[in-house]
């Protein structure tokens, strides 16, 4: 026991505190100071990179600001143990960890520069049709980190002398088996590209298909999500998608409205024009209504009603202000009716009997003519 603290005690006594102590110096320096070395750098960047005609240096900087104070720590760690007496075989560690820290710095910024919510990807997305609503460009961004991704992971194991060719081949001979696995998924995959070049639809539409209808919440390399009106969420397979008839109900440029108005038989002829030049005035002035195609026709003789044919289009396209539009119209219609004295139609019977007496008849349709009479009356006093 003895022994064991002499060693101890000869094993601190011959540490070079000088060096150790100087190396700390240096990493805390560094630690405290990397804020203010990282903020002096970026202004300077910064302000050469406002010279430049493009915005892409801009953008670089900005991804690469936490990065770069990650980068600091590192350093001031690296240059802390370059200052200790290290023998060279444990020197080649340390710095194959400091060249892996670097690549994996240059992998987080390049990360960070190719996020759907860089400014590069924004800038982007204003010159786009879509917007900051288009979906190639968080499908893009996702398929350039992954690669991104792969590429660093590639290199962090080529510097610590992995066999990269070995798992090429092994990849290559599984290949096949990898491929049968992963139909389904390279099936959806492939329907996501589909889905984000042809752009049927892009991040906020109402769509509907026969699968779903809703609103379209994101779209990644496997499924698209989609709001029902319910407000669940529903995930649908890209291949379903790419494969089936999808209507965007949000590239209306207006909405359709069309209903048929029945009066009964026996309204004068002068009644039923006047309603329906009063319908066809009202849809004209009012402002909810687009007038480019405005339909107000006597249609036909229906079996208990004379059918006046509505068919107009409404300004608005979303369901609640198209639902109070059409609350309009129909209260409108109403007033027409009312003012006109002219009778809304409900379904009825007519029983023609022949001059007989009442009392010859069987009692069977005495019961069946009382009944109906009945019906009427409680149509009438409705």
């Amino acid at each position: 026991m003895i022994d064991f603290w002499m060693r101890t005690q000869e094993f601190f006594i011959n540490l070079p505190w000088i060096d150790i102590g100087f190396a700390i110096l240096i990493f805390f320096l560094i630690f405290f100071l990397r804020r203010y070395l990282t903020t002096y750098i970026f202004r300077l960047l910064i302000r050469v990179a406002k010279k430049t005609p493009t915005d892409v240096f801009t953008n670089v900087i900005i991804a690469f600001e936490k990065p770069l104070r990650f980068f600091f720590v590192i350093l001031g760690l690296y240059l802390a143990l370059l200052s200790l007496p290290i023998q060279g075989e444990y020197m080649g560690i340390v710095n194959r960890f400091y060249r892996t820290a670097i690549i994996i710095v240059v992998g987080w910024g390049l990360f960070n520069f190719t996020a759907a919510s860089s400014s590069m990807f924004y800038k982007l997305s204003s010159k786009m049709d879509d917007g900051e609503d288009s979906m190639l460009l968080p499908f893009l961004s996702r398929i350039v980190r992954f690669v991104i991704l792969a590429l660093t992971l590639t290199i962090i194991a080529h510097e610590w002398n992995y066999d990269i060719n070995g798992l090429i081949a092994g990849l290559g001979l599984g290949g096949l088996a990898f491929a049968l696995a992963a139909q389904e998924t390279l099936s959806n995959f492939l329907g996501g590209i589909i889905i984000v070049t042809e752009r049927p639809f892009k991040k906020g539409d109402w769509i509907a298909s026969a699968t779903v209808e809703g609103f379209v919440e994101d779209i990644n390399f496997r499924s698209t999500k989609i709001r029902t009106f319910e407000d669940s969420l529903v995930i649908v397979p890209n291949k379903t998608l790419a494969h089936e008839a999808i209507t965007n109900w949000s590239e209306m440029g207006k909405r359709q409205i069309t209903f048929n108005v029945g009066v009964k038989y026996g309204t004068p002829r002068e009644d039923v024009q006047r309603v329906v030049a009063r319908i066809e005035e009202t849809l004209q002035e009012n402002d909810k209504i687009d007038n480019e195609l405005i339909i107000v026709r006597f249609s036909e003789f229906n079996s208990f009603s004379l059918d006046i044919f509505v068919y107009f289009f409404t300004k608005a396209t979303g369901w609640v202000d198209w639902f109070e539009a059409k609350e309009d119209i129909n209260f409108e219609v109403m007033q027409i009716l009312e003012e006109e004295g002219v009778e809304i139609a409900f379904p009825s019977e007519s029983v023609y009997i022949e001059n007989a007496s009442a009392e010859a008849w069987p009692d069977s349709i005495k019961q069946e003519i009382a009944e109906k009479t009945k019906r009427a009356e409680q149509h009438s006093n409705r």
